[in-house]
């Protein structure tokens, strides 16, 4: 199936999209703000999907899950072998070559002549070159002059390749850059010398950047520079590097760790406040290195006719480097829409020879045109060009201008099931001829509306006092709800939990874990409204914890897929970690109180004993007796901004505790202290991969939360709380309509009551309509963006409270060793008991293969405190948890056979937290 699928790929061509129109010879500039007034636009946002899916394509192009349509400008090659995280054309133009992430392969060859994949090298045995390692760095491949070497940035090193006559790849050879104590290579940007007979390699992960014989792989001359190396070029006889995370901290800065490095960062939000560009002598080996001070977390680098431009991606802006002077000569602002100065994500630059200057907004979807005539002349911007999903890397080729998409069009990649999940993320290519100024301005008033970019978005509170109402139409206006719950779960899609409720849009072929396994879940839409159309934005826990907590997953966390060595969990590390904070730190801002429960939290310490089946019983005492924990735990955050607000007590994720303790350690503390205005749960048991089985796991959850909102609506606080349940990501399963549609719940007197609700809704919208009801202002241009949820309010409250539903299905099914205190046996509930899921030994036929996923299964870190949130391959684990959920007894949707783990259809993809 996989090579019959490659074949198809490969005879894509690319599909022409766009409208071109011949060049202009007349100078034009336009003000964004000017455009989006001419156009006519009005307050559309996320409003303009009504009830589109994900994946439609409409009169605004394709919905994708991130609040956007896409209808790149030009012709669009989709690549169906995962994420292009970088790539780079060969010197002769006629070849791109692309490393990718979270899919069939590592690097993928396009023949740019006749627009067609040309060759896939990767881990896969139908790969067309296969490599033992799968890890692709964060910058692009680099080509050497004369275009017969190419050399693949990885995990401790570099594959340096062979090109061919016909621009195929051969020969793959290991050139290893040894770690420095537990610091991998982390290879990264690379520029060969003049001759060919030398690369520079920017090691990222130590902070150092060396000198490799190209023709051998010897490491000579190493220069120390700034943290977190990244791009590079070479002009004349000096290398030019950016450095992610800025210069070496001093004794008076406030700092956070970054790779075992602490680099200087706020305090509060736990970002960087520094970048530079580290100066090279190649002439003077010897010379220490100088540094130019830029924004924040410069990642692309370019050089032409004597200037250098830097992409600052963090500050949203492209500094402009004079090289005769080494210093920064211009800043040109790449924040085109009026409302938000953050979240854009310039991430790639070229310049034309006809001096067009053509920069990537990444999180814009498009590319940002100016008139460029040398370093100290401001730029003039003349407008917006629409690309696919996440632009990362643009070049020109001849008349031709190349622009790589990271996601292209988003999680739709074909695969055998005949349904979607969040890893069949696709990439694209985007090619097209720069039009004249009348269309880029055509174009920018699409980039507008495809981004939902409109005046009047975010609107503060006025002088009158306006009436309270759940969701206010001004930022500061008053809410009828005074505290917020934000509970965060893991890893579902909307099919696998809701899929068996027969009035909203569901697949029951694809529910594992139904009405037996979530039967509060499952009451609680029925009670407080089904919502069958809401979509999680990211596709591992890493980005999906971003997008709730910061309304964005950062461009440094986007390009690091391909290792994911440096971090995963961007709780440890301050280049994860946008200029304008998090959802909590604004809601101190707007002066609400905050109270946390593990969410965001990276360390965890356990008391010996705290085993998932002593911390089981310790719930039930802790229920029936009012005593404390018996094991007490001690989670925390390396934000002290967050670390102020946390209840430590309450454990971060690790499979080996049961959400029923966690329940508890929170009833503890609400009615000890009742509730801040903002609480934030991290409820992790439905990830599953702990000592119970999936479904006992799941249902732990299911009944947490269920006492959670049961405790909250029999309080003095429910007239006026509202509850937000939802997860983190929908990685772990398979929805017909998409990977990314997730079960999200809204619990409150003032939600809607007992509906179907259709509408298009995201993270991003349930982010904003949080931040209306507390008045936080929006993060970055994603939430202000975005239109609060106020649909699913109303003014006309029902006060009636919910009562948890008992378990169904046993909490300690599937334990190999019971709890002292006994197993769980659940009562005959509604006559349902006895379907409710239980586990029984395998058929003796799969009874040698279930004992291969047991010794896989204990190598994925699930439990204890060094847990980490997907560490385990996820098509693996996916498939673990059909084959338990069904006993062993049925295959995976699409498969007509039990695999064994190595077996698997992409077991050779990376997982999304690989290291050992």
């Amino acid at each position: 199936m996989q090579v019959t699928r490659r074949r198809r790929v490969q005879k894509e061509h690319f599909v022409l999209l766009g409208r071109r129109t011949g060049r202009r010879a007349t100078l034009a500039t336009a003000c964004i703000t000017a455009v989006a007034v001419a156009t006519g636009t009005a307050f559309a946002t996320t409003h303009q999907f009504g009830t589109d899916q994900v994946g439609q394509v409409t009169a605004n192009g394709q919905v994708i899950s991130s609040d956007q349509y896409i209808a790149p400008y030009g012709s669009r090659l989709v690549i169906n072998d995962g994420k292009v995280m970088a790539s780079t054309a060969s010197p002769d133009g006629g070849h791109l070559a692309a490393s990718v992430a979270d899919g069939d392969a590592s690097l993928v060859v396009v023949d740019l002549k006749t627009g067609r994949v040309q060759q896939r090298v990767g881990k896969a045995k139908v790969d067309d070159l296969h490599l033992t390692d799968g890890s692709v760095g964060q910058a692009a491949p680099v080509y050497s002059p004369d275009g017969s070497q190419l050399w693949l940035g990885q995990l401790d090193g570099y594959t340096r390749f062979s090109v061919n006559a016909d621009g195929s790849l051969s020969n793959p050879v290991k050139v290893s850059i040894p770690a420095d104590g537990d610091k991998h290579a982390l290879a990264s940007g690379a520029v060969f010398s003049a001759d060919g007979s030398t690369v520079y390699a920017a090691v990222n992960g130590q902070n150092r950047v060396v000198a490799i014989n190209a023709a051998t792989g010897a490491i000579g001359q190493s220069w120390t520079v700034g943290n977190a190396p990244r791009g590079m070029v070479q002009v004349g006889h000096k290398l030019y590097v950016s450095n992610e995370g800025g210069r070496a901290a001093t004794p008076d800065d406030d700092t956070l760790n970054s790779y075992g490095t602490q680099v200087p960062a706020d305090p509060a939000t736990g970002a960087t406040t520094t970048g530079t560009v580290s100066v090279i002598d190649l002439a003077d080996p010897a010379a220490t290195s100088g540094s130019i001070a830029v924004g924040l977390h410069p990642t692309a680098v370019y050089a032409k006719n004597g200037a250098l431009f830097v992409t600052d991606t963090a500050t949203d802006d492209v500094s402009v480097i004079d090289t005769k002077q080494d210093k920064v000569v211009q800043r040109i602002s790449t924040k085109p829409w009026p409302e938000a100065s953050v979240g854009y994500e310039p991430d790639a630059v070229t310049l034309t020879d006809d001096g067009h200057l053509l920069v990537t907004l990444g999180r814009a979807n498009a590319v940002a045109v100016y008139r460029y005539t040398s370093p100290q002349e401001p730029v003039s911007y003349v407008g917006l060009l629409p690309t696919d999903y996440f632009p990362t890397e643009i070049t020109t080729v001849g008349s031709k201008v190349v622009v790589s998409n990271t996601r292209g069009v988003d999680a739709r990649r074909p695969n055998s099931t005949g349904a979607h999940n969040t890893h069949d993320t696709t990439s694209s290519l985007t090619r097209f001829t720069l039009p004249g100024d009348r269309e880029i301005r055509s174009q920018t008033a699409k980039v507008f509306r495809q981004n939902g970019w409109t005046s009047g978005s975010v609107q503060t509170a006025g002088r009158h006092k306006a009436k309270p109402v759940p969701v206010p139409a001004r930022i500061g206006d008053p809410s009828t709800i005074k505290h917020v719950f934000l509970i965060v779960k893991e890893n579902r899609t909307y099919d696998q939990l809701f899929g068996d409720m027969a009035k909203g849009n569901g697949d029951p072929k694809l529910t594992q874990f139904g009405t037996n396994v979530t039967p509060n879940q499952h009451a609680l839409a029925e009670q407080f409204g089904l919502y069958d159309n809401t979509y999680d934005i990211g596709t591992n826990s890493a980005e999906g914890h971003n997008w709730l907590m910061q309304a964005d997953n950062p461009e440094y966390t986007e390009s690091s897929a391909g290792e994911y060595e440096r971090s995963y969990d961007t709780e440890d590390d301050g280049l994860g970690h946008q200029r304008s904070g998090f959802l909590w730190t604004g809601a101190q801002a707007a002066g609400q109180d905050v109270r946390d429960y593990g969410e965001f939290h990276q360390f965890l310490t356990k008391p010996d004993g705290a085993s998932w089946q002593n911390l089981y019983c310790d719930a039930k005492n802790m229920d029936a007796t009012g005593q404390d924990s018996a094991y007490p735990l001690k989670s925390s955050s390396p934000i002290p901004s967050l670390n102020s607000v946390s209840v430590p007590g309450f454990p971060k994720f690790d499979l080996e505790v049961p959400d029923q303790y966690r329940y508890q350690i929170w009833k503890r503390d609400f009615e000890q202290n009742g509730p801040a205005n903002l609480n934030m749960l991290w409820l992790s048991s439905d990830h599953t991969g702990g000592p119970a089985s999936p479904a006992a796991q799941v249902a732990d959850n299911d009944l947490a939360v269920g006492k959670i909102v049961d405790e909250i609506s029999h309080s003095e606080y429910w007239k006026d709380s509202a509850i937000f349940v939802v997860e983190d990501d929908s990685q772990a399963g398979l929805d017909h309509v998409d990977g990314h549609r997730a079960p999200i719940q809204i619990i409150s007197p003032w939600a809607q009551h007992g509906t179907v609700d259709s509408r298009y809704y995201s993270q991003i919208t349930m982010i904003r309509t949080i931040e209306q009801i507390l008045g936080i202002h929006p993060m970055n241009q994603k939430d202000s963006a975005a239109s609060p949820m106020a649909t699913a309010f109303t003014d006309k409250p029902d006060f009636t409270s919910f009562t948890a539903v008992p378990n169904r299905t046993a909490l300690t099914d599937g334990l190999s060793t019971p709890p002292s205190c006994g197993v769980d046996v659940p009562g005959a509930q509604d006559g349902h008991a006895a379907a409710a899921p239980a586990t029984t030994a395998p058929p003796a036929a799969e009874q040698a293969v279930a004992a291969q996923w047991a010794a896989w299964k204990a190598k994925q870190r699930l439990t204890g405190p060094n847990a980490v949130p997907d560490y385990a391959n996820p098509a693996q684990m996916n498939h673990l948890v059909w084959y338990e959920t069904h006993n062993w007894t049925t295959p995976y949707p699409g498969e007509r056979e039990i695999h064994a783990p190595d077996d698997v259809p992409g077991a050779y993809l990376p997982s999304a937290e690989n290291d050992g």
